[in-house]
């Protein structure tokens, strides 16, 4: 069976293998990677019967689009008309939405096979893959490691190759953060890019849908169905032309000894596939993920304010400290966050993104912690692990620019490392082909974990 989305997608197409097949190998791969816990519903008797429409309609010479047959899961956060959507969390267990994600829609239209919902982080709140009401989503590299957060479910059903391919979102890196810690590679999209509604809000603001996949060609095969533009034609197998700046503080500043030899390594790789790779002074970020702290924050209080006075003992204990303060931010701070993130946007522009095409940088400073190490419930503990987390990711966010992340290796415990390519607004064929080249001149995405999961 294909590992890679655009293969598999190719094989159901030619009629190599039957849409029945890749569904009924994705349900077996969920059950074998059962430990994981990586979903919260699978949707084995509907996903059959999807396929074999599609088998049918193949047979007849039709097929429904570039996902024809193709199994995917999502995280547990974008709406279908009379399925449950319950965002990790207890206050909305048994919530039954009446409207369709257009996201959703887009992927069915295109053929793709729904077989089940993903883990999340309660609310979306969280980067590490706990879950105070649905237990811990695990790493399929080790067991003992992070998932990453809050798309947990589908950083883990990538990674495993349970699926090719899963929507989860992305605030402060939560589309991101679960690819690199699971070795897949991830897109978050411009802010606005792709439709926001009937999805769960966490801050209205920072929030964007985004795409896992097993390869940044799947990714720009799932792009095209979800923003409904091409993505896949411009690909190519070599950086000519383009300028890579490599920052020279903040993101490249405090590296793990590990993370900063694959890092560089992986600049050298770029060079090599023709790019100019330059070092670029960037703005000072050290405010940045306050500045994002007093935005998604009081946005998130402000869409839960109801359930938290009501039903306060419902939250778990991280998600209600987390509401707690943002609902403590005032209006005052939160207009002024506003304001900030408008002039670091231009800073950006017309700083670095006046000199180069892309930045590169690492997806995280250190390699995926351990489960025990990043346990914290709350308060300063838990903000402190949270920025450190997220510290290279966040700052995207707030600034409302796309980034992709890939494998660039695996530290000493065979867990992996990831870089992260950055793009001014809009730039996500840059990135892709970026993602693309890179990917072709190396092997990171040929290695696959393997079951059982303790």
């Amino acid at each position: 069976m294909p590992h890679d989305l655009v293969e598999l997608a190719r094989a159901i197409a030619t009629g190599a293998l039957s849409a029945e097949e890749a569904v009924t190998d994705a349900l077996e791969r969920a059950e074998e990677w059962a430990g994981l816990n990586a979903f919260v519903a699978i949707e084995a008797d509907a996903a059959l019967r999807a396929a074999r429409a599609c088998d049918a309609q193949r047979r007849q010479g039709a097929l429904r689009g570039p996902l024809h047959g193709v199994p995917l899961a999502h995280k547990d956060m974008f709406f279908r008309a009379g399925v449950p959507t319950e965002a990790g969390s207890k206050i909305w267990r048994g919530h039954v939405p009446a409207e369709t994600s257009p996201l959703m829609a887009r992927l069915a239209a295109a053929g793709a096979i729904t077989i089940g919902r993903l883990h999340m982080a309660e609310f979306a709140m969280g980067p590490t893959g706990h879950n105070a009401q649905l237990g811990r989503c695990r790493n399929p590299w080790n067991a003992e490691a992070i998932s990453g957060g809050s798309s947990s479910g589908s950083g883990a059903a990538v990674g495993a190759r349970i699926v090719t391919g899963a929507l989860g979102s992305d605030t402060g890196g939560s589309v991101r953060l679960p690819a690199a810690f699971c070795g897949v590679a991830g897109l978050k999209p411009t802010n606005g890019l792709l439709p926001d509604t009937a999805m769960m809000p966490l801050s209205h603001t920072l929030d964007t849908a985004g795409p896992l996949s097993t390869s940044s060609r799947s990714l720009a095969r799932l792009m095209s169905v979800l923003a409904e533009r091409d993505y896949e034609s411009a690909l190519t197998a070599d950086c000519a032309g383009l300028t890579i700046g490599v920052p020279t503080r903040y993101f490249t500043e405090d590296l793990d000894p590990q993370v900063a030899g694959a890092f560089a390594a992986a600049r050298q790789v770029f060079t090599d596939l023709g790019a100019r790779v330059i070092d670029v002074a960037i703005p000072d970020h050290a405010d940045y993920p306050q500045i994002a702290a007093e935005i998604w924050a009081p946005e998130a209080a402000a869409f839960h304010a109801r359930h938290l006075a009501e039903r306060p003992q419902d939250f778990g204990e991280q998600v209600r400290n987390r509401l707690l303060a943002g609902a403590a931010v005032t209006a005052h701070a939160y207009l002024a966050a506003l304001g900030r993130r408008k002039s670091a946007q231009s800073d950006m522009l017309a700083g670095p993104f006046a000199q180069v095409d892309l930045l590169l940088t690492p997806a995280a400073r250190f390699p995926v912690p351990l489960a025990d190490d990043v346990g914290a419930t709350g308060g300063a503990a838990m903000q402190a692990m949270v920025a450190e987390l997220s510290a290279l990711t966040r700052t995207i966010s707030m600034l409302g620019f796309p980034a992709l992340v890939t494998p660039m290796g695996f530290d000493a415990r065979g867990l992996p490392l990831a870089l992260q390519l950055i793009g001014r607004p809009h730039s996500e064929q840059l990135l892709l082909r970026g993602g693309f080249a890179y990917e072709a001149a190396t092997s990171w995405l040929a290695r696959v974990p393997s079951p059982p999961l303790p």
